[in-house]
């Protein structure tokens, strides 16, 4: 829903930095590339550590690789299937690795069963929410409906980590991964009935 939404700022924001970087020779997997190195490498170094907002300061200069590659891709002509497979599996690696990093925390020196919890929660429902698309359109269907896509976990789970690391009280952040959880998993179920509901109009009558 976000990502709909916000596509064209984003583009005329940084069109400007994707023409750049091709002037410079610069592909759109490397962009890919380096901005999951960035995103997971800042997950799994800062937030164990406690470092909840330097490590988000540090993801966010990465986490806009991910519409930079597409800008460039689009400018260069040359989006095409690899670089759609490349970006998603990626994706999965940097959100993993996000959630994953929250979890680390909280299960050690964080102290906090709860939002550990949460967040693996968060990391599973995620993925599936991604994987229910994928496998829809390797059928042959669209899934791209729901109210949490990638956009919105992302911004959500680094604001209220970020804002966590500057005081905000830890309840915040559990009931945002809490309710990010939930609405994953509304997601999933509206996936599943949008696929559903497809199939049902593609057979045969008797």
């Amino acid at each position: 829903m976000l990502d709909r939404y916000a596509r064209g700022f984003t583009t005329r924001l940084f069109t400007p930095l994707a023409r750049l970087l091709l002037s410079w020779g610069v592909t759109p997997d490397a962009v890919t590339i380096a901005g999951t190195i960035g995103v997971a490498g800042g997950a799994l170094l800062f937030y164990p550590l406690g470092q909840l907002f330097w490590g988000t300061v540090f993801i966010t200069l990465f986490v806009f690789s991910d519409v930079i590659d597409g800008i460039m891709a689009r400018l260069k002509g040359h989006g095409g299937p690899w670089g759609s497979f490349l970006d998603s599996t990626l994706d999965r690696i940097a959100d993993g690795a996000l959630f994953a990093g929250v979890a680390i925390w909280f299960f050690t020196g964080g102290q906090n069963t709860m939002i550990a919890v949460a967040a693996l929660g968060c990391l599973v429902l995620g993925m599936l929410v991604s994987y229910a698309r994928a496998k829809a359109e390797s059928l042959g269907f669209t899934a791209n409906v729901g109210i949490a896509e990638r956009a919105e976990r992302l911004v959500s789970v680094l604001v209220v980590t970020g804002l966590t690391g500057l005081g905000l009280p830890e309840g915040f952040l559990l009931a945002v991964l809490l309710a990010l959880a939930a609405a994953s998993l509304i997601t999933v179920y509206q996936r599943i009935r949008a696929v559903r509901l497809q199939s049902l109009d593609a057979e045969p009558a008797p």
